[in-house]
């Protein structure tokens, strides 16, 4: 059967379910700030959403056109910074900017140029220590990368990056007292869902996989 949605969209009903077509398919994940290098030795610095770890792998999903995906196709050095709720407004003011000029033809609605991204944001960068990006200074977590493979998705409009992390670097606070961990009751990444910004919720309980000290 199918119905109008609130939105006036046609939506096919199937049991307990509705058959949609969302613009997007962001159903919450965390925002990560990417930093790479210009070819002049600057740097850009870009949010993004489609981040997930493989291990000491990151892989990333970035546009094709954008000056991260022009930057990691020669540049492969990178730093992906996670900022936690709190900051959603700062990656919000980075959201309609780029770092390419001219600016590219699916972002000249709404998007312009802007040459230094930290200072826009209202952002810090904060010399790394194994590769040339700097890191963002008030994410609580940093991870310096490299990226080892960069290749088109199967759409031809975005980029798959495997990144492997060389250095991770976490306020002292989100991490338990001696020890290796990051403790989750401390930590709330901030999650990009179906762009809305959110934080995590109170824990429900653990998997029998973690080990994190009780």
């Amino acid at each position: 059967m199918n119905t109008i949605t609130p939105g006036g969209v046609s939506a096919h009903t199937s049991g307990d379910h509705v058959t949609i077509s969302p613009s997007i398919l962001y159903f919450g994940t965390p925002v990560v700030l990417l930093s790479t290098e210009n070819e002049d030795g600057s740097f850009n610095l870009a949010p993004m959403s489609s981040a997930w770890a493989l291990g000491q792998v990151i892989v990333l999903g970035v546009g094709i056109e954008g000056q991260t995906a022009h930057n990691l196709r020669s540049r492969r050095d990178l730093v992906i910074s996670l900022p936690a709720p709190a900051q959603w407004s700062a990656v919000e003011r980075l959201a309609p900017l780029t770092g390419r000029t001219p600016v590219p033809a699916d972002k000249r609605d709404g998007f312009r140029f802007e040459p230094d991204k930290f200072a826009a944001a209202g952002l810090r960068p904060e010399p790394s220590e194994l590769v040339r990006p700097p890191r963002v200074a008030e994410c609580p977590l940093q991870l310096e990368a490299r990226a080892a493979r960069v290749q088109a998705d199967v759409s031809a409009e975005f980029l798959i990056i495997e990144a492997q992390v060389l250095r991770v670097h976490a306020d002292p606070r989100i991490v338990l007292p001696r020890s290796q961990h990051i403790d989750p009751a401390r930590w709330s990444p901030l999650i990009y869902n179906f762009r809305h910004y959110y934080g995590l919720g109170p824990e429900l309980g653990r998997s029998f996989r973690s080990r994190t000290p009780r």
